[in-house]
């Protein structure tokens, strides 16, 4: 698999060949639009949310792209089914929806035993210096970790109105805020994490957050801070506001 030119390469890692994109919610909050549309295939500046992580995915030489669908799931899988990189395979959650661990679980067999990277499908970025998904890449050593986070900084977080996620070490070490305290980095909707994590969990519906603290009490999540534009377009209203973000960032 070819890299890019100035890439660094990961000596403790294979080069990442397959990814999960999340995207099987009801998109509550751009209701009444995802009444009719599945949130990953509502478009910004002219092309899906779903399309532009694919576009990225690809751009980045990976190979197999796992997409779990329920809502409207026959709108995606007719979307999906018209790519031709990278290779789109379906996990199915028509039955019941499975929050984004136990969406990862089902996924596995699909996902093979090395690791992979997983992204929400609600958030775009512009990337740095180097890749975002190259940055993941680089944190990871198997040896001593078994999850690598994104985390963008929630003073240039568009879209975002919470109060962050966590804290970040100058060695890049992620930590919970603790209640009623104000982080400085938001989970930016991109990790890259082993297979290994989902061995013990539990069956069913269970968020990825089970998995980091999991991580965390383990000493082995890892944090990357995103040094580029970051967008999250979680509302009707931030279409628009991302629109015209991404127009002004091209001028």
């Amino acid at each position: 698999m070819p890299v890019r030119l100035n890439e660094p390469v990961n000596p403790h890692c294979p080069r990442p060949t397959r990814a999960m994109v999340l995207a099987a919610g009801l998109g509550k909050r751009m209701r009444p639009l995802t009444e009719t549309l599945p949130k990953p295939l509502v478009e910004v500046a002219g092309e899906t949310l779903l399309d532009r992580l694919l576009d990225r995915l690809a751009g980045w030489n990976v190979e197999t792209v796992v997409v779990n669908v329920h809502h409207l799931a026959d709108q995606m899988r007719a979307h999906l089914a018209k790519r031709a990189a990278p290779k789109v395979e379906i996990s199915d959650e028509t039955d019941a929806l499975l929050d984004t661990g136990g969406g990862v679980k089902r996924a596995l067999p699909k996902l093979g035993t090395e690791p992979f990277f997983v992204l929400n499908s609600d958030v775009l970025w512009g990337d740095g210096p180097h890749p975002a998904l190259s940055r993941l890449w680089g944190a990871f050593h198997p040896d001593d970790v078994d999850v690598v986070l994104l985390l963008q900084p929630t003073a240039r977080a568009h879209g975002y109105d919470g109060h962050g996620d966590f804290l970040l070490s100058p060695d890049g070490v992620p930590e919970r805020p603790g209640e009623g305290r104000i982080a400085p980095y938001v989970f930016a909707g991109a990790m890259l994490v082993h297979p290994r994590v989902y061995a013990d969990v539990p069956e069913g519906a269970f968020s990825n957050n089970l998995i980091f603290d999991r991580a965390i009490a383990a000493g082995r999540l890892r944090g990357v801070a995103h040094d580029g534009a970051w967008y999250h377009v979680g509302t009707v209203e931030a279409i628009a506001a991302t629109e015209k973000l991404l127009a002004s960032s091209e001028e």
